[in-house]
């Protein structure tokens, strides 16, 4: 059975450091101390998880990090976020989407004229701009990076009515 995790030894300018953030106004600070204080007392993870109330997860990745960065890496808030997100679209098969949305569904053999996010994924397969089907979600995604909200891309749909410029206008004021 592997030992448990447990922090490297404290120098004193660390210690030091960690029982001033035990003062500290923020929740995010106080609790990393409390976490590696008690680890650097010998208390398991579980152990620290049950008394800060957080999981035995988030202990251990507490003093993984202490472990890789230090103390001041330990300490900082980062984004949750993933700093390298996925992307199923890349710059070619983005202008291929724009231009596919600028046409009415009906041209790809839809049976209807107006573009969901559904609607766009399942022809942007269809059309070979992704090579796996992507969801709703992917196609939202890829028209915010591209600059361009949902809301705005139904405002792209016309209508091969001559009269649809001056009933559009009446009808948006």
């Amino acid at each position: 059975m592997k030992p448990p995790l447990k922090v490297r030894p404290l120098t004193d300018a660390e210690r030091a450091r960690m029982e001033a953030g035990m003062r500290s106004s923020e929740s995010f600070v106080l609790r990393r101390c409390q976490i590696l204080l008690a680890s650097s007392r010998g208390e398991w993870p579980s152990q620290i998880a049950a008394v800060v109330g957080c999981s035995d997860q988030t202990v251990r990745n507490v003093i993984n990090r202490f472990e890789q960065g230090g103390l001041e890496a330990c300490l900082l808030r980062r984004s949750n976020r993933h700093h390298h997100p996925k992307t199923k679209l890349d710059a070619a098969a983005l202008e291929r989407l724009r231009a596919m949305l600028h046409q009415s569904p009906r041209t790809f053999g839809q049976p209807t004229s107006v573009w969901t996010l559904g609607l766009a994924a399942e022809v942007s397969f269809a059309q070979g701009i992704t090579k796996e089907q992507v969801s709703d979600e992917a196609i939202r995604l890829a028209l915010g990076r591209l600059g361009v909200s949902w809301q705005r891309a139904k405002h792209w749909i016309t209508s091969p009515d001559p009269e649809y410029a001056r009933k559009k206008g009446d009808a948006t004021g």
